[in-house]
């Protein structure tokens, strides 16, 4: 289905949807001057904006620390991914995988900047309440459900650490990528054995990886709150 027919968007402005769905190795092989990287810095802006006013409204009970840890649940990773593909968003996306040598998992992990530059492009073409509205339909509805993307596992494997008295260390072996757009490789060392290694856009992400791994090769359970 046509991407504006399917989400109601009147435009005069396509080619900003073009960007949106532009990988960087598409622009390189296609001689193209743009790709979804601004765009994606702004719309994860927007939906940490439209996601916490929603959470401050719902939970007035709830003090800073506990709304932060219940927003990164619905902005992280594994929720972004969840929504662009529950949108068919990855069907519009613009990438070549032979190119720029990209992996399996990589080209997965796109499908999260994809949703966030496609919020992005929806605010400056439509606007702050379509935008909100566009998350309202399609987010906000697993905050109702409190559905779990995310699981602390760093703090998890740092209490099993501390009741065991393991000293544990996260080590980077691997950096790279533009600034806004990093990939960093962390291995965990649990007494100094490599227990787990880990993949993200940021070295918290990479650590939670890491300490998921190292979770399961110890077959450490996980209560999430």
């Amino acid at each position: 289905m046509n991407l504006f027919e399917k989400f109601g968007i009147e435009t005069e402005n396509e080619h900003l949807y073009d960007v949106a769905f532009t990988h960087g190795s598409y622009s390189a092989k296609h001689n193209l001057d743009y790709n979804y990287e601004r765009l994606e810095f702004l719309g994860d802006s927007v939906l940490s904006l439209i996601v916490s006013d929603y959470l401050y409204k719902k939970y007035p009970q709830y003090e800073e620390g506990k709304l932060t840890k219940l927003r990164a649940n619905y902005v992280c990773q594994s929720a972004l991914i969840h929504y662009s593909h529950e949108l068919g968003l990855n069907d519009y996306l613009r990438v070549s995988a032979e190119e720029s040598n990209l992996t399996k998992n990589e080209i997965i992990s796109i499908t999260a900047d994809i949703f966030e530059s496609f919020l992005g492009a929806i605010f400056i073409d439509q606007g702050i309440e379509f935008a909100r509205e566009f998350i309202s339909k399609n987010i906000l509805i697993y905050i109702d459900e409190e559905k779990i993307f995310f699981t602390d596992y760093k703090s998890a494997i740092k209490e099993y650490a501390d009741v065991h008295e393991l000293e544990i260390d996260y080590e980077i072996l691997e950096e790279y990528g533009v600034p806004h757009d990093k990939t960093f490789i962390i291995s965990i060392l649990i007494n100094g054995t490599e227990m787990g290694v880990g993949r993200g856009k940021n070295k918290k992400e990479a650590q939670q990886a890491a300490a998921k791994v190292a979770m399961e090769k110890l077959n450490i359970g996980v209560l999430n709150e």
